[in-house]
């Protein structure tokens, strides 16, 4: 229902008609005061705009444990609004760039689906209209050897293919946005490579940094399917070409991260930093710190908030992860002060960039927050917060638990297969304020939406 908000006749008929063109019977639109811009190049005038935004907490898509279903949940009141039965058998869940849709890849069937959560944003030029529909599965499929490493950045999302070499089948890369699947874009930017490898891409504009295997006569990489180098690739038509190769190697180059400014990469021997400068990028190493002890770094966050990157080394002999804050600005690695006792098995930015979070397997979400200290930022634990009163030993085998980030709010979702529920947790009060009751064991959740401004793309 529509808010009342007092306008004139004419300016009632020139709404009525803004409606006619950009909704449909089955949206909601909620609109609320209008946004006030200043053109100074008309004489100084106001120039006054409606927006037609809705208030609401998102959704969250949750992937089943048990069988092959997605069922996707309105946050506004943990009531679920469909389920849906998915392709294949095995799934992995993440979400899109806008945050629009869950994606679904199998990477043993060399698929990738689309599940659109039902609420997105557009900007009409003078005003931003919000959409608020029933959930729907798209048509839209994706079809390529091995997708692995979904990344998203700044609007666009990149799915890397390693390919296979049984079957002679070579790495690609396809880079597209929300609107391409809507739009169900049947062309999109892609990079095809000569030979399969275990990459990663980050998308950054017309250009793409993604990882380059050279042949093994040349590779020193210990493993056959990892990269060593990375390529600067720029967008010509629907396709990317290579321009440059960044002249310091990355052996066993694993896990990549970017935020406003660098791109990192995890190499055996430290981190690759990459950034650009004019039409070129320029690299450099920041060097493992004696702590790793022969570990490398195959994880890597990022938040554009962030001056530092937070890196994870898995542990010797399965034992817990060490983590590391890279600041490229200043050239430096160190470790947290604080080190996990129990293993994580999920890591994420808050949506502001304010808190790093720790989820791990003892049943634990572990809030970390950056302080200054001595002209530098440090990452200290600030709370731990117990998240299960289930025996951590019953855990089902096989699953564990997992975690999303609200990206237009304070809250964090946990899901704990124990007791078949999601958690809502507000970082600021460091409380769980509520939850959603399945019926099933959840294997990973992500939540879906439309971001807050300063953080939406």
């Amino acid at each position: 229902m529509l808010k009342p908000f007092p306008l004139n006749l004419l300016a009632v008929t020139i709404s009525a008609l803004m409606l006619t063109a950009c909704g449909d019977a089955e949206t909601t639109i909620i609109e609320k005061d209008p946004i006030e811009e200043t053109d100074d190049d008309h004489d100084d005038h106001d120039h006054v705009y409606d927006s037609y935004t809705i208030e609401s907490m998102g959704r969250l898509a949750v992937l089943s444990a048990e069988s092959a279903d997605l069922t996707v949940f309105d946050l506004d009141d943990n009531d679920a609004l469909d389920t849906f039965a998915l392709v294949h058998e095995s799934n992995a869940l993440s979400v899109s760039a806008d945050y629009r849709f869950a994606v679904i890849s199998s990477r043993a069937q060399d698929y990738v689906g689309f599940i659109d959560g039902g609420f997105w944003r557009e900007d009409h030029g003078e005003h931003l209209h919000d959409y608020k529909q029933a959930p729907v599965m798209s048509d839209y499929e994706l079809a390529a050897s091995r997708p692995t490493h979904v990344i998203k950045h700044d609007g666009q999302m990149a799915i890397f293919y390693d390919g296979d070499a049984e079957s002679g089948i070579p790495a690609s890369v396809q880079v597209l946005s929300d609107t391409d699947i809507s739009n169900q874009t049947s062309v999109l930017p892609t990079l095809d490579y000569t030979m399969n490898m275990h990459g990663v891409a980050k998308p950054r504009g017309e250009y793409l940094l993604s990882t380059v295997r050279r042949d093994d006569a040349e590779s020193t990489s210990t493993a056959k399917i990892l990269p060593d180098q990375v390529g600067v690739y720029h967008l010509h038509d629907d396709e990317y070409e290579l321009e440059q190769v960044l002249e310091i190697n990355c052996p066993d180059l694993h896990g990549a991260a970017q935020n406003s400014e660098y791109v990192v990469f995890g190499c055996s021997d430290g981190v690759l930093v990459a950034n650009q400068h004019d039409e070129e990028y320029e690299a450099e190493k920041i060097a493992n710190i004696d702590i790793l002890d022969g570990l490398r770094i195959g994880t890597l966050y990022a938040h554009k908030e962030s001056e530092s990157f937070i890196s994870i080394a898995s542990g010797h002999g399965g034992g817990p992860a060490i983590l590391l804050s890279v600041n490229p600005e200043e050239n430096e690695m160190e470790a947290l002060e604080w080190q996990p006792d129990a293993s994580p098995v999920a890591y994420a930015f808050s949506h502001d960039g304010a808190h790093f979070l720790v989820l791990d397997d003892a049943g634990y979400l572990n809030i970390l927050s950056a302080h200054e200290h001595d002209g530098h930022m440090h990452w200290e634990l600030e709370s731990q917060l117990d998240i299960t009163e289930e025996d951590v030993a019953t855990m089902p085998e096989g699953m564990s638990f997992s975690m999303t980030v609200a990206q237009n709010g304070h809250y964090v979702y946990v899901a704990d297969p124990i007791a078949q529920h999601v958690l809502q947790i507000h970082l600021e009060d460091k409380e769980i304020e509520g939850d959603i009751e399945l019926d099933f064991a959840p294997e990973a959740i992500t939540w879906l939406g439309v971001a807050e401004e300063e953080h939406n793309h």
